[in-house]
């Protein structure tokens, strides 16, 4: 059984952040062929499946670099890998002490569609404001003030975004904590900033991605991924694809380099692969 995973941003989506057309109708061939499918991104639940909305992935879906796994069957939840309160405290010092805002991922496990509270501080800087009002505005998610916080909160995640230097300094301290592991990238919003998510350790796309394995029973796992965070299930897979716009160290790390992510490099990939 060929069981395959899909990283979204600059992956399975374009640079608009969604699904063309041609990969969309190319998923649905996927499908008819009963060929096996689903998704592995650092993405939030929410923040997934608005991209996702109207297309099927009906396996278990992984989010958050594999601190949760969603199975749509039944709408089950798990969560692993949650970040302790000693943790938050200390990534909210390092944004708080350089002058950003952190924003703290929480799903409220009571919740039925578990809801997924976003808590932050008053945003200091346009591109933070930015980040609530285009994007968080158009998920499910809910905002709150981080005094609103819950001691017992279910945390997954802290992102933050800003100038690029500053972002870049705070992720490499934060790589350095035993307990903590940070991604980050360039903005879309320009050069200028970055972009970064921080997890505890133990949580990596390659460790939900071997559960789904395993649960599944597959023979034959094909990853697709562009950045770091792709890198664990690159390790373990048995064939692993690059898009062109990968970083140089993740094509080195696949078994080969296909196309452009804004070009439907991973469909018309998967057309030839698969002669659909």
């Amino acid at each position: 059984m060929d069981l395959i995973f899909f990283d979204l941003d600059g992956t399975l989506l374009n640079k608009s952040s969604q699904i063309s057309t041609f990969t969309r109708e190319t998923l649905g061939l996927l499908s008819e062929k009963d060929i096996a499918f689903t998704v592995a991104t650092g993405r939030t639940m929410h923040s997934a499946q608005f991209v996702l909305e109207g297309q099927s992935f009906v396996l278990p879906h992984i989010y958050n670099n594999g601190v949760a796994i969603w199975d749509p069957t039944g709408n089950a939840l798990t969560l692993e890998n949650l970040l302790a309160p000693s943790e938050v405290n200390l990534i909210v010092e390092y944004a708080v002490k350089n002058n950003i805002t952190p924003f703290i991922n929480t799903v409220n496990l009571e919740s039925p569609e578990h809801e997924h509270i976003i808590y932050y501080s008053t945003p200091k800087h346009l591109i933070e404001r930015n980040l609530i009002d285009k994007y968080f505005s158009r998920t499910k998610a809910r905002l709150a003030p981080i005094e609103e916080l819950p001691a017992a909160a279910h945390i997954t995640n802290i992102s933050m975004i800003g100038d690029a230097t500053l972002v870049y300094d705070i992720y490499q301290q934060l790589n350095n904590h035993d307990e903590l592991i940070a991604y980050s990238g360039p903005a879309i919003e320009g050069d200028e900033y970055r972009w970064m998510d921080v997890h505890h350790k133990l949580a990596s796309k390659g460790s939900a991605v071997e559960l789904l394995r395993k649960q599944l029973g597959a023979s034959n796992v094909i990853c697709f991924g562009d950045s770091d965070n792709d890198l664990s299930m690159f390790e373990l897979a048995d064939e692993a694809y690059a898009p062109a716009n990968a970083k140089p160290y993740i094509k080195e790390a696949a078994t080969s380099v296909i196309g452009h992510h804004d070009e439907d490099g991973i469909a018309r990939f998967l057309r030839e692969r698969f002669s659909l």
